[in-house]
């Protein structure tokens, strides 16, 4: 029978690069969280304009529709993992390079609002999967990138990357000052 949401994950279940990501997902549920924080996305990126969305702030490189691209990565690569190891299986997986996804992506020749809700409909099927794992399948890992990592690490990774790059755009889009974040 699946479970509502899983502990969190020990130090031991990611590898070191993941602290600063594991340190922004604070919350202790983190399902509810993961559903929070896209309508928390949705609502403070939803309406911006084209111009906008393309541009690239100093100092950062990617413009918001990159950024938004890459989080839709990340959700993809993120959630496969959990998926592939949730179900058990024990093949190795390789890691990506974001830079390289970025630069072969023409997320600048998207329309903003299908990136969001590509992102949307990613993080949505990523929670229903979550959903649905039995109390097991949570405390399973497998190899990533030449590391072990745990199912239920990869959830709070996914919150906590999400959580690091919309800070990031928040100050872009305040002009360098950050709105204050809503932590639920």
């Amino acid at each position: 029978m699946p479970i509502a949401s899983p502990s969190r994950p020990e130090a031991t279940e990611y590898a070191p690069f993941y602290a600063n990501y594991m340190s922004l997902a604070s919350e202790d549920d983190v399902l509810p969280a993961l559903t929070r924080q896209l309508e928390e996305m949705l609502g403070l990126l939803r309406g911006l304009p084209e111009s906008i969305a393309n541009t690239r702030h100093a100092p950062y490189t990617w413009s918001v529709k990159q950024v938004v691209g890459h989080l839709t990565d990340a959700e993809r690569v993120f959630g496969h993992r959990a998926f592939r190891f949730a179900r058990n299986d024990p093949t190795p997986l390789s890691g990506f390079d974001e830079n390289v996804y970025v630069s072969n992506a023409a997320f600048d020749d998207s329309l903003f609002s299908d990136l969001l809700t590509e992102f949307e409909l990613v993080r949505r099927a990523n929670v229903l999967h979550f959903q649905q794992l039995p109390a097991a399948a949570w405390s399973r890992s497998g190899v990533a990138n030449g590391n072990s990592v745990s199912v239920r690490a990869l959830a709070y990774i996914l919150l906590g990357h999400t959580r690091h790059h919309l800070e990031i755009l928040r100050k872009r889009l305040a002009g360098g000052k950050a709105p204050p974040a809503k932590r639920t």
